[in-house]
């Protein structure tokens, strides 16, 4: 299928419970919206929108789609995230974690994934690659300063506040 196609279904999601929910649009494949699997959950599944299997050798890195477009409002982003349950069964999970959907994106949601893991792991139709996670932004004005103020920390990198 290509990663292009328009969907063909268009539906409302919201929240289990959710009284005061941030309106997300979504276009959808039928079958492929973003779901969540409880009450609870902070981030909507995501699916793998393919046609054939794929399987991801150790290393190997591919990406999947997953037949959703979304419509995020400006003053949020989208995460994709791994799935815990994936990762710790198979070694699978999402490449750049999180990665960011900004709001003026419209294309489909492509799931960069690896196999971290020591054997090959099958990709099926319909199998839950990721979670969806839409976050508030707050905006952000840079100042360009000459000095900075100082911290007990200051330029100290990895490992600088002690190992415990």
């Amino acid at each position: 299928m290509a990663a292009d196609a328009p969907p063909v279904a268009a539906i409302a999601i919201v929240a289990p419970g959710a009284t005061d929910s941030v309106r997300v649009g979504v276009r959808a494949h039928p079958g492929f919206e973003p779901y969540f699997a409880s009450a609870g959950a902070a981030g909507a599944d995501l699916r793998a929108y393919i046609e054939d299997d794929i399987v991801l050798d150790p290393g190997e890195r591919r990406g999947v789609a997953t037949g959703v477009f979304v419509e995020i409002p400006s003053d949020f982003e989208g995460q994709v995230r791994p799935r815990s349950g994936l990762s710790l069964r198979t070694g699978v999970t999402v490449l750049n974690s999180p990665g960011t959907i900004d709001s003026d994106y419209r294309g489909e949601i492509i799931v960069p994934l690896i196999n971290h893991g020591s054997e090959p792991v099958t990709i099926e139709r319909g199998m839950r690659i990721a979670q969806l996670v839409i976050t508030p932004l707050v905006p952000v004005a840079f100042e360009i300063r000459t000095r900075l103020c100082p911290t007990d920390r200051g330029g100290g990198g990895f490992g600088s506040t002690g190992i415990t």
